[in-house]
This record gives structure tokens, sequence and C-alpha cells, in this order.
């Protein structure tokens, strides 16, 4: 048969108007929730291409409308805009009028779980490691639990904290249904206007009453114990406050009278508020400061660069945003990160509501009264404008408050019929104005303008300030070699500075001709002339990347989409329908049916086709795209901002280090206190004494100090990349060395992405109350038994949602595996057959072109006959058969399955199949058609680890195909019968099983969250020694009432003895039954663990008791039926609970989940993704692995590199300081020699360890002021200081020491160096820089040893013989380069015998005393904290005994 000339009316029985009609109101046509799958659709329509698209789950998160208890109800902010906390317009005017922290938290009865993470917040302006010096040097970032302010609750944190992209609204109804046609059986749900309003079907687990909602607010069953929680978080160990908690705001005095000069911001898709602050420069106090610039050499300008509150407490005045005029906005984060952005006045003379025309959101000014939401359509002149990294603010000049641009939304756009036309030129020319060009431009700064901001900052500034101090002290070499290595560093900045923003631009910039339809003709333009409303022709010219988000208007695309998501399944997109177009102007985001039409930025095309032909013309029209958002507003712009801003992780590391180096300065001012009493004593001339106390401080704190700190993280960078692992977020390394729970999906991830058929079981061909065998032969299948025309192997050929791109079935790997087994052939789209619907008279709208069927699938082989053959054959045979699909209600994560409504050839009825989760098929089959052994069966493949889908499928007698488009879902799927069971294999991958097993002997917890069945899940995770073989799982189910039922009782059962239970309260195992095999006194009442659904968990949250819910969290290793927005949740509460979380998936439907973890990893082919920091080629969970052993390396390696700087300063504190006594110094060349050959080349070095091969249970400290840390810093500081005390009264107590006399009278400011103390120490101190780092160069259990870092050791050893050298025998020429006092050889071999025993005590003290001391000193502080010590701990180490 030829089917491109396939004729076969499949729309039977109704009439042109009927189905004209039907078209009209296909727009109305409900689809159901949001997916868990990759590739599936429920729409309902059959027009304008196959009418099949997916919005994976992981772009568009899942909000699942449930009774939150702890949480605001859905209802309870009925008041509030609809999307108040999603949009960046979400604000308040910061005022003295401070609303009461109740009123911005939940109601959470005995909940104190800190629920916010500062690590959401934005990142400095100066970003990477020397920017966050000196952010934390100048600020302190850290706060109290108890100053700081908590939003809403984990959960309602869960629907903000991610993207902006991970907004997805839940209908649980079917909408099917016409509101023009009333014919009809009513039990088909053909009643008049159904498709204006959801169906209740589905809603009964989501009632939204207040009465309910009161009642799940209220009504949480009592803690037992008069405490209602346990010993909770005060302070996180590893992150401090400001990790875990949000910071608030530094507070301000009382603002100005008048209109409104501040402004809060909470801007969702980056998970921060901001507040808007504005002000004027005075002209005398700008004068003022600038003279001060001059007079003090330009100290007071760096001043007021690193620290801006005080230019603008001297220069600036607080003003309302209306009166500025040449002023500027401050802009500070909830890190107290603080910037300065001017004000742009703009000529724009058009209507206010072509910038502020989005939804109003309450606002409060500075307690002058409430503001205008609905502000006048004025006629603006000039535009205020605030850039803020790459995102407009506009002044609104009604309420006098800044609003985001990129939340406009044309009201005008009420259907597809009111934006088919385009805009007009003087639009376009508003909008591009308003927007600016498409195309997403990172700024290139100048070389010199890269320089000066590199110079400036206080790293280079103290280099700059310490070279000008050794030339005035006449260190000429010395000075020379470190400006040298300075220039060079710098030099090197910039090379890699502007390396990286070219390739940002290159991979972030893209242009393509697009056709628009502007002024009623079809133009040729770049892209980046496109503005929001242009609507574009997709098809002509072709498009290889989507060039900016837009709504697909008609025909329909297949677009990849794991530039964002890591997901590599296609995803399909449909046209969009009159009632989602005008949804969006009232979202803030991509948000539910919308999604199914949306076409995101830097997208790739898979393929995009025409919609069929009109009546007026035969020929295809093209497809149609509207677009909505431009540049930086895109979603592809949010990926490059969130790269050019990484949000900010409050490592405590970093401050820890700031604090030190601090001690390190206060300990130089002590030294030189003692020393500069001994130059008066000396007579030392008063320029001296000043210039030797600036050295001084260039000692204690190495101006090469902070760029230790990022060694280890970029050594750890470029080894990741090599092994295939990208990163985005380089600050999240070192987090990865603290993690301490590591969390995984299942399908992708742990097991593999295809899934192979294992074989079918269908009902015996003898028997219907019994299976039959397992069948791997599609032949094997047995036909319809009896009188019914449903069968097994036509709901296989037709109950799925496939594609063919370039003669490939694409799809979900499941549907994939599914119809190839049943080796029958697919067509779709044109190809199935397209036909012209008329209306009956004149003035009912155009004709309109209507694909018949989604698909068409035949048996192999008939493709070679004619229809006409098929026609006379009666369809008898396999190889006449012909099924068109003629609906497709899709596959929704809440109901679990998926149907089609199928027609076969010249029938006269019509099929629907069903397929879905065993489970919820006893609620829609009628139970008399399962087999009596269904159960056991069931239980039998899913213990092992098999997935199972079921399948059920009922014939319809005289349904049309204008009935079966109003059909109501709940109609179709409803007294079918059971026709069987596919078996699929779930092969878990190679690497599975030795990373789960090297995870768990490293102690570290791993957890399994899956959209999978519960005991496929355990099976799988027993296989993969997940969990213990013998460990015993217990499972709740609910004794009373459901999950709508606050006061419901949940049991939590043995899966293996149902007989033994839980204890529902403590969840610890109660005595085992008397049957029991083991006796009781021999159970390990510690080996078990539990497994949760996603209704239970949803129920828990909201109505269970803190201490069970989070003994929950602690135990619990299986999260089975979880939907991507339970995925996110959980990690959040996991994270709630002290644990620092991994997250592993695929990309596909855990997004949001990724991106809430600590570090998040994502496997995937993609370089970057915004589905995760971490992104890795290989797509096994050996990653986690290396990512894991990676981080720990790196925070090892920072603490050494640290540990080393910090000792090599001290040590030559001590130096200096015994010199200084006699008014005496290190040389020129000394210095050299000490800082450029010795200190350089180990630091670096040092960094180049590898990780140690195995993950040791215990994890390194991130703490400087640990106990461990200060124990071994201090104790080196004294062992190395008692040897240079030593040697200093040693020498002057030999008979051949010549005492020397200070330089007091001379002119310059060099102190002498030539003399027998300064030979000594040097020698000794020369010795002890290398002696340290071996001691520091810190081995197993996180990096390898020493002596496999061959550059190191290379150091090392070459250092160590030179020094020996020049002790026992030095030569001429060095001595006089390193000025050295001649010695006897007796006293060189004492100085070598005291190095050696320096060596073994530093070595031994490291080794054997350092942990002992500091184990002493712990048992000693928790007899004097032990409260305080017990509320610091970790709520998971409290609620489980294990820990």
């Amino acid at each position: 048969m030829d089917p491109g000339t396939s004729n076969y009316d499949y729309t039977e029985g109704a009439s042109a108007i009927e189905i004209s009609e039907a078209w009209s109101n296909s727009h109305h046509s409900r689809r159901d929730s949001q997916h868990s799958l990759a590739y599936h659709d429920q729409q309902g329509t059959m027009f304008d291409g196959p009418g099949h698209s997916v919005v994976p789950t992981s772009i568009s998160r899942m909000s699942i409308d449930r009774p939150r208890s702890r949480r605001r109800s859905e209802d309870s902010q009925a008041s509030r805009p609809p999307a108040s906390r999603r949009r960046s317009s979400d604000m308040t005017n910061s005022s003295s009028q401070i609303p009461d922290d109740s009123a911005l938290e939940e109601d959470i009865v005995g909940e104190q779980v800190p629920l916010r993470r500062g690590r959401r917040s934005p990142s400095p302006r100066k970003t990477g490691m020397f920017g966050g010096i000196v952010n934390l040097f100048g600020r302190d970032t850290g706060g109290d639990a108890s100053s700081s302010r908590r939003r809403t609750s984990i959960s309602q944190h869960s629907r903000t904290s991610s993207a902006r992209l991970w907004g997805r609204h839940s209908e649980a109804g079917s909408q099917a249904g016409s509101d023009m046609e009333s014919e009809g059986d009513d039990r088909w749900g053909y009643s008049s206007g159904e498709e204006d309003e959801p169906s209740d079907a589905g809603d009964t687990a989501h009632d939204k009453s207040p009465v309910l909602s009161e009642r799940a607010f209220s009504s949480y069953p009592p803690s037992p114990t008069p405490s209602t929680s346990l010993p909770l978080l005060s302070g996180d160990q590893l992150f401090g406050n400001e990790t875990r908690l949000d910071i608030d705001l530094e507070p301000l005095d009382p603002p100005p009278p008048g209109p409104p000069s501040r402004q809060t911001i909470y801007l969702a898709d980056e998970d921060v508020t901001l507040r808007f602050v504005g002000y004027d420069v005075l002209r005398c106090h700008s004068w003022a400061w600038r003279l001060a610039c001059v007079f003090s050499l330009g100290m007071v300008g760096l001043l007021g660069h690193w620290f801006p509150r005080i230019w603008l407490r001297c220069v600036a005045r607080e003003k309302a945003f209306k009166e500025l005029t040449s002023g500027f906005i401050v802009i500070e984060s909830t890190l107290r990160d603080i910037s300065f952005f001017p004000v742009r006045r703009i000529a724009y003379p058009y209507r206010a509501s072509t910038v502020f025309a989005g939804f109003s959101v309450p606002m409060k000014a500075n307690g002058n009264g409430a503001l205008l939401n609905n502000a006048e359509d004025l006629l603006l002149e000039n535009l205020l404008l605030v850039d803020h990294r790459y995102d407009k603010f506009a002044l609104d000049p009604n309420s006098g408050l800044f609003s985001a641009v990129k939340d406009w939304r044309d009201h005008g756009w009420t259907g597809v019929g009111s934006v088919k036309s385009g805009l007009e030129e003087p639009m376009r020319h508003q909008r591009l104005t308003l927007f600016g060009p498409n195309i997403i431009d990172i700024e290139g700064k100048s070389a010199i303008s890269l320089l000066v901001d590199e110079v400036i900052h206080p790293f280079y500034v103290f280099q700059i300030a310490s070279i000008i101090l050794w030339s005035l002290d006449d260190y000429y070499y010395y000075a020379f070699c470190i400006a040298l290595i300075s220039a060079v560093s710098i030099i090197t900045t910039l090379i890699d500075t502007r390396k990286t923003i070219s390739r940002m631009r290159e991979l972030s910039r893209f242009t393509c001709p697009v056709s628009v339809f502007v002024d009623g003709l079809w133009l040729e333009r770049d892209s980046s002339d496109l503005v929001p409303g242009d609507v574009i022709n997709l098809t002509e010219p072709p498009l290889s990347v989507v060039p900016a988000d837009m709504i697909l208007l008609s025909g329909d695309a297949i677009v990849n989409e794991s530039m964002l998501t890591g997901e590599s399944v296609p995803v399909s997109k449909i046209p969009v329908k009159d009632e989602d177009l005008v949804r969006w102007r009232e979202i803030p985001d991509v948000q539910g049916d919308v999604a199914k039409s949306f076409l995101y930025s830097g997208t790739k095309v898979v393929r995009i086709r025409k919609s069929v032909g009109s009546a007026e013309s035969p020929f295809d029209r093209p497809a149609l795209g509207l677009v909505t958002r431009t540049g930086f507003t895109t979603t592809k712009g949010s990926l490059v901002r969130s790269m050019l801003f990484p949000k900010p992780i409050g490592f405590k590391f970093y401050r820890d280090s700031i604090r030190f180096i601090m001690v390190l300065s206060g300990i130089a001012g002590l030294g030189f206190c003692a020393s500069a009493v001994q130059f008066i004593k000396l007579g030392i001339r008063w320029h001296t004494i000043l210039i030797r106390a600036l050295d001084l401080i260039t000692v204690v704190v190495p101006p090469a100090l902070p760029a230790t700190l990022s060694i280890g993280t970029s050594f750890a960078l470029s080894r990741l990349r090599r092994s295939g692992i990208f990163c985005i977020s380089p600050n999240r390394i070192n987090v990865a060395g603290k993690i301490n729970v590591c969390c995984f999906d299942k399908t992708g991830t742990l097991t593999e992405d295809g899934l192979d058929i294992l074989g079918v079981r269908a009902l015996d061909r003898h028997s219907d109350t019994r299976f039959g065998e397992l069948l791997d032969n599609v032949y094997d299948l047995p036909g319809s038994i009896g009188r019914e025309k449903a069968t097994f192997i036509y709901a296989l050929a037709t109950c799925h949602q496939l594609k063919v791109v370039n003669g490939e079935v694409i799809g979900d790997p499941l549907d994939v595996k599914m119809f190839q087994f049943t080796k029958w052939m697919i067509e779709e789209g044109h190809v199935a057959g397209t036909g012209m619907i008329r209306g009956r008279g004149p003035g009912e709208g155009e004709a309109r072109p209507a694909a018949l069927v989604q698909t068409i699938v035949r048996p192999p082989g008939s493709a070679q006959f004619k229809i006409e053959d098929a026609l006379r054959g009666g369809a008898k045979h396999a190889h006449f058969l012909e099924f068109g699909v003629i609906r497709t209600f899709e596959f929704v994560s809440q109901l679990r399955r998926m149907s089609v409504v199928v027609k076969r050839l010249r029938s006269t009825s019509m099929e629907i199949y069903v397929k879905g989760a065993p489970e919820v098929m006893a609620d829609i089959c009628d139970k008399n058609s399962f087999p009596d052994d269904y159960d056991d069966l069931l239980s039998y493949y899913t213990k092992r680890g098999y997935r199972v889908i079921a399948i059920a499928g009922k014939s319809v007698e005289g349904l049309s195909w204008l009935k079966a488009q109003r059909m109501k879902r709940e109609q179709a799927e409803s007294n079918l019968r059971f026709l069987g069971l596919i078996i699929f294999e779930n092969k878990l991958k190679p690497g599975t099983a030795p990373a789960i097993q090297a995870l768990r002997s490293a102690h570290l917890p791993c957890r399994m969250i899956t959209g999978d069945n519960p005991l496929t899940a355990v099976s799988v995770a027993q296989e993969c020694n997940l969990i213990s073989q013998t460990a015993h799982v217990f499972a709740p189910a609910f004794v009373q009432g459901s999950v709508m039922t606050p006061l419901a009782k949940l049991s939590w059962s043995c899966m293996d003895d149902p007989a033994w239970k839980l204890d529902d309260y403590s969840l610890k195992p109660l005595t085992p039954p008397t049957h029991y095999s083991v006796d009781a006194d021999m159970v390990d009442y510690q080996d078990y663990v539990l497994v949760i659904t996603g209704d239970v968990f949803r129920w828990m949250i909201n109505n269970a008791p803190l201490e069970t819910l989070q003994r929950m969290l602690a135990r619990c290793q299986i999260f089975a039926r979880m939907s991507p927005d339970e995925k996110n949740e959980v990690v959040e509460r996991l994270q709630a609970i002290g644990y620092t979380v991994l997250m592993c998936g695929d990309g596909a439907n855990d997004c949001a989940a990724l991106k809430a973890a600590d570090v998040g990893l994502s496997l995937s082919e993609a370089e970057a993704s915004v589905a995760a920091p971490f992104t890795s080629k290989t797509p096994d969970i050996g990653c986690v692995l290396e990512v894991i052993k990676e981080g720990r390396a790196a925070l090892v390696t920072s603490f050494s590199c640290f540990k080393y700087m910090a000792l090599y300063s001290l040590i030559q504190f001590t130096t200096i300081t015994l010199l200084y006594s006699f008014a005496s110094s290190l040389g020129d060349f000394q210095f050299l020699y000490i800082d450029l050959f010795v200190i350089i080349p180990i630091a670096v070095s040092m960094g180049r360890t590898l990780p140690y091969p195995w993950i040791h249970p215990k994890r390194p400290t991130a703490s400087l002021v640990s106990r461990n840390v200060l124990t071994s810093i201090i104790g080196q500081i004294v062992i190395t200081s008692a040897v240079q005390f030593w040697a200093f009264f040693w020498v002057r107590s030999q008979p051949w020491y010549l005492p020397t006399k200070p330089n007091t009278g001379s002119d310059d400011n060099h102190l002498q160096a030539t003399n027998y103390e300064n030979t000594v120490l040097f020698l000794l101190s020369c010795f002890q820089y290398i002696l340290v780092a071996a001691v520091f160069s810190i081995g197993p259990p996180y990096r390898k040893p020493m002596w496999t870092n061959g550059l190191l050791m290379l150091f090392l050893v070459t250092l160590s013989l030179f020094n020996i050298s020049v002790l026992v025998a030095p030569t001429k020429f060095v001595s006089a380069v390193l000025e050295l006092m001649p010695i006897p050889v007796s006293a060189r071999l004492t100085l070598l015998w005291v190095g050696v025993i320096n060596v073994a005590v530093s070595v031994s003290f490291e080794r054997w005393v350092a942990q002992p001391v500091a184990d002493v000193i712990g048992i000693f502080l928790s007899r004097h904290e032990g409260r305080r010590r017990i509320k610091e701990s970790r709520i998971y180490r409290a609620v489980d005994n294990r820990e």
C-alpha cells in the first residue's frame, strides 16, 4: 500500500461541521498534569501535525496541588498574586514598617529546622578566589541563626529555589468536551461546556477546600514528648550559618521622607533577595573626596573601593528613585555584597503599559502609605533603567518602584488569532528600545580596564606596597624579582580572563537569518533584530538552533533540550492553544500546558514541520513561532548569567583564612613592638624603625598567601576535565570534599537507560483466570479472546507516543523497546493522511486543516498492498491490518498511566488501550478481568528488580471520531479489561555496584530517589548493594484514613514478614512476632531500612510529628514513586537535618533536585548544563567517586598550602625578630633565595599530589580553627621557634663568635646582614622551610603519598642537597652572594645534626603527638561545653542512634 495515497476516512460518522467545531474546541481540550517521562504526550486533538508534545519535567518542574501543612496552603494565599513567589517583581519596599516575621514564615508547629540556605545568594561582583577573599576581607558574611530570617518552608522553598525553569502547575483532571456541541451519549461525557471547566476527576486527592486547608494546618498528631523537637542545628560546622540560612540585609537608618528610595526585590530564578537604594552624589563632598585621594596618594580612593560604605557615607546621600537625575542605585544582596549601578535615562515616548503591564504585586513604600498596583497608563517621555548583571529594571512613574522588564507581558495576546499578524514596524522599534537586541553579548572589558581592576585588588596593592618598601630598603634585586613575578602573574591573568570572556562570547553569541512577519509582509531579518511579539517562519529559512524563546503557533517541532536538562531524548512540541497563550500573560515563567508549546532559546532543532494546507491553498502552511523572550531574558541567557555570576558557597575555610591572616598581622604588631623598644635603645633612626615595622608585616603576611588558596581547586578542575567531568561552579569542588550522603536516580543512573524486554505475560489461551507462560516472541501472543476486539498485540503496537524522524523511530526508550518488540511499522503526520474541514455556511470561519490521525501502525509486510486490496480483504489477515491512533491521553506522573483511542481500518468500533503502573490498574479495570495469580506474579517480578508495565483495553462499538474527541479521560480509562504484563529488564550499569560498594565502604550513606515501583527499587538497591541483602526493609501503608486525611495512621511493616512492625512514632522495630525464624535477642535491630512512596512522603511532611519525620529522613534509603517536585523536596529535607547532599541523575526529571543539592552531578554529554554544577560525559556513577575524591584532595591541598604559608611566614618572623634585637636583618639575596627558590616552587608543586584511590570513612575538616589544625600549627611553631632560639643563643656562646656593632649612624635604612647570628639562623631556617613542606604535605587518606608527587619530590630533594652543600661546604661565590660568615666545620656539622633532629621532632609530632593532644583538648572542652556541643550536632546524628 502506498502510504502517501491513503484516503481512508477516520472521521467516519462525523459531518464536516461537527469536525470543524471539534477542531475549534480542541483548543479547550485539557491535558493532564505534568510528566515523569521525558517523551510522552497527552494532546487530545489531531490537527496541525501529529499533535504530540513532550515537556520534560526536567525543564518545567511539577508543583503538585496538595494540602501542605507546615507551609501556606494554596488557598490561604489567594489574596496574593498568583505568582508572587516566582516573579522578580515580587517586591516590598524597605521601610521602618517591618512586617512581623510570622507573616513571612509558615505555620510550623514545633518545627525549628533551619530551612533556608544562603548558598543560593548571588556572587560578589569580583568573582573567583581573590574576589571572595576581598569580599570576606571587607566584611563578615557570617550570621547567627537567631538573626537569620527564614523564608517560607522547605517545601515552599522547593518551588522557588531552582532556576527560572522550575515552575509547573498540576491539573489532575480532564477537560475534554465541547461547549458548542451537546449531542451524544452522556456516558461519554459529551455534556455542554465541559471543556470550560477542569474535571473533578483525579482531584479528590488534591482537595483545595479552605476547610481542609485549615485542618491540615492545625491537626497535627501531638508529640508524645514534652519537647517537640530533637536537638537542632544552630550552625553548621562546615558552612557556618551563612550557608544554611539566609542572612538578613544589613539594617539601614530610617529612610528620608517622600517617595520611595528603597526597595527589596526577590529574584526567584536566582533565589536571592536584593535591596535597591537610590543615592545621589553631593558635588562638594565629591570634590573633597577627590582632594583627599590626591593628598593620600590614592589610599583614600582604595579604601573607598574596597569598603564602598565608607565612600557612600562621605560622598552620597539617599534620594528617592523618582528624583534621581545623575545618581546611582546601590544593590545589596543577602551576602552583604554591595554594588553600584548607574541609572540610565532613555527617551521613551510610549505608554507606561508597554513596560509595566505585568500582573500587579502588593507593595509597600517608606511608610508613606499604600502604592497603586494598577498604574494609570501614562504617556512617558523618559524611562529610568538600571542594568543589574544583564537584567533590566525599569522605574514605574506611578509607584516610584522598579520592576523587572523581563516580567512584562503583552495583554493583547488573547489568542492565536490576535498574534498571527505579527507587529508593525513602529511597535517593533518601541520593543527594541525597551528589550534591546536579541543577542547574548557578554561585555568585554578593554585590557586597560582589566589591568586596573586587577592591580587595585588588595593582593596586588599589597604586592606593590611591598615592592616600594623593599626598594626604599635597598632590596633592589628582591623587589625587581617580585615585581617581575607579579607582572607575569597579572599579564597571565589578563590573558586568561580575555580568553575566558572570548570563549564565553563564542558559546553564547548566536545569530541567524529569520523570516519575520512585519506590516503584513515576510521580511528576512537577522535574529538579533527579533523582539517579543514577532511572528517568525520556522521552516524558511531552516533553523538549526532556536534563536529566541518562543511559543509554537502552528506546525509541529521536535527539539533537543540537552543544553538545558542533560536529557538527550528529543522533545516534541505542539501548537499553543488560545487559553494557554492567555495563561502565558498571567504566569511568571513557563508552566503547565504552556511548556508543551514552548521552544527554548539555544535548543537544537531535530525537526520542524509545516502545518497542513487550508481550503484557499492546498499547500502546506509554514510553521510559525511567536517570540516571547529575547537576549539575556531567555532560558539560554539565564544559563549564561549563572555561569558568569555563579552563586557563592559560604565556605568556612575562606572565612577562617581571613581571620587567620588577621591573627598573623596581630602577631606582626606584637613582634614589632618588642623590636621597636630594642631599636630605640640602640638609637636607630625613627624612619628606619618605621620601614622595619612595615617590612615585618610583609614577612608575617606574605603577599603570595591568597594565591595559594586556589591551587588545589585549580589542579582538581583540570584533572576532572581530563576525566570528562565539567564544572561550571568551581567553588563547589571544596564542598564536594564534605559530602556525607549520596542520592541517586535509578533509571538511567544506576541502571541502563534503555530497557530490554524480558517477555510478556498475557492471559492463558484457554482460561482467563490465570497467566500464560512468559513469551519472548511476539508471534506467540494469543489473539482476541471470544468476541473481544481489544488484544494484547494491538495494545503493544499502538499504546505509545513515538515519532518518526528521517525514518528513525524516536521517543521514550521504553516505548521504543515495546514497539520494536511487535516488529510493526509506524507512520505519522502528513504521511498518515490529512483533510480539509469546511464550515457549513459563510461567515463561520475559514476552512481548518486537520491531521486525521496522529499515527498509523501496520504489521510487517502490509505496506506492499494497496488500500483497496486491504478493504476487499475485509482486514481479516494481519498483513492487511491498519490502526490509526485517534486520540492520546498523555502519561501523567500522578495517574501513572497513559492511554490511546485507536480505530482499526474499516472497523465499526474503536478500541481504548491503557498502559501504566500495575498498582493503578485495579482502579480502572474490571475486577473480574484480573487473573487469580496477578498479585503473586507481580510480586515475583518486582522483587527481582524487573520493571513491570500493565496493559488494559476495551472495545467501544459505535464510537465515532467526533465522540472520541469529546471523551473525558476518566470515561476512557474506566471499565477496562486487563490484557497482560510487559516485563522489562532494568539492567544495572557495569560501574554501579562497584561505585556503591566503594561509597558504602567509606561509610557514605546512599539514597535512591526514583519514580519506579518500590518493590523494583528495593530489588535494584539490593542488587547493587545500596542496601544490604540481610537488611530488614520496612514500608508504610495507611491503616486509617488516606493521604488526604491529616489524622490518618500509618503502619510500617516488614516487606518479608508483614506481621513485624515498627513503632509508628520512633520508627524503631518492635519485638518480632513469635513465629519469626530468628530469636528476638539475635535480631539486629539496627540493620533495617525504610522505603517510602511519594504519597506517604507528602503526608508525613504535612502531618507527621517532627521527630518521626526527621527519623524517617535519616533512616529511609529508598524514596519510590517520587515526582520531580518530591525529588527536589527530599534533597532539601535532607539538607535541613544537616546532611551535605550529593545528587546524581541523568538530568531528565531530576533537574530541580540536582540544582537544590550541595553538589549536583548530571550524567550528560553536554559540557555545561543548567541542570547541575557538575556534568559528566561518562554515563556512570563512577564519576561520583571522582568528584568526592577530587573534592577531598582539593580541600586538603588548600589546608596544606595555607598551613605551609603560615608556618613559612612565622619561621621567617622568628628569624627577623631575633635579628632585630641587635639591629640586623636578612640580606637581599637571602630573602630572594627563600621566597623565589624555596617557597614558591614548593607551594605550587604541593597542589599536584593526586587524590587517594579510595575514599576514607572520615571526612576532612573544613575549619582552620578546629583543634586538630590549630594543634598542628601551634606545635610546629613551637618546635621551629625553639630551634631558632637555641641556635641564636648557641652561636653567641661559641669561642669563635665575634659580636657585630649595629650601624646606628648610617643615613640609609638598610640593617647590617653580615654577622654570625644571621648566618646560623638563615642556614637552619632554610631546612625548616623544606621540612615543614614535607610535614604538611598530607598524603593518605585523602591524597596519595608525597613521594608520588614527582615535581614536589624533585624540589624537596634538590633544595635539601643544595642547603646541605651551602651549610657544609659553601663556595666563595655562594657565600658572597648570600652574605654568609665563615664558621668552623664542627659548628657546621652541629647545625646539620640540629637540622636533622628538627626534622625528626617535627615529623614525630605531626604523626604521633598532634592528634592525641587534640583529643585531650577536645575532652577538656567537652566537659565545659557539653550542652553547647549537643546543640551543634547535626540532627541526623541525633535521630539515628547508630551515629
